[in-house]
């Protein structure tokens, strides 16, 4: 009978880290994490504003009574609040946050690659145009030699 060595938990630990989808993953959180950061200030000290502007910075103010009189705040409320404003706002800054992301990212980085993929397009047709052209030369060419033979042959 042969002994299969078991793999230690450390051992499957490491091949666990060692996969490059794993690596791969920890360099989007922490890109996520750090361009977070980014659309969060163009969120916060840009679009709110100007959306402020035409009404109100805080949303969660907005709320409306379902069952009896709505008094009170905190534990000492009273009556079935619900708090649209709030749920309203977070709508928004989701929609906000998507619309920078899209235009400020994903826009630009589609349009570069575009045109990245005309011109390596671009260049692969150059290339083979180059190709056919060195090609039909080689054929005349050769051509020519077989005719100079043909002639050098049939004259003597």
């Amino acid at each position: 009978m042969s002994e299969k060595k078991e793999t230690t938990v450390w051992q499957g630990f490491k091949a666990f880290l060692m996969r490059g989808n794993v690596v791969d993953l920890a360099v989007a959180v922490v890109i996520g994490a750090a361009f977070t950061n980014i659309v969060n200030s163009v969120v916060k000290g840009i679009i709110s504003p100007v959306v402020g502007a035409f009404g109100t910075k805080n949303l969660d103010s907005y709320t409306s009574c379902l069952k009896g009189p709505c008094t009170g705040t905190g534990d000492s409320a009273r009556g079935v609040r619900i708090l649209w404003g709030s749920v309203l706002g977070a709508t928004l800054t989701f929609v906000i946050t998507a619309a920078v992301v899209y235009f400020l990212m994903v826009l630009p980085m589609s349009k570069y690659l575009a045109r990245q993929e005309a011109r390596r397009k671009a260049r692969e047709g150059t290339h083979e145009v180059i190709e056919v052209t060195e090609l039909e030369v080689l054929k005349e060419i050769r051509d020519a030699l077989v005719a100079q033979r043909g002639s050098g042959y049939g004259g003597r």
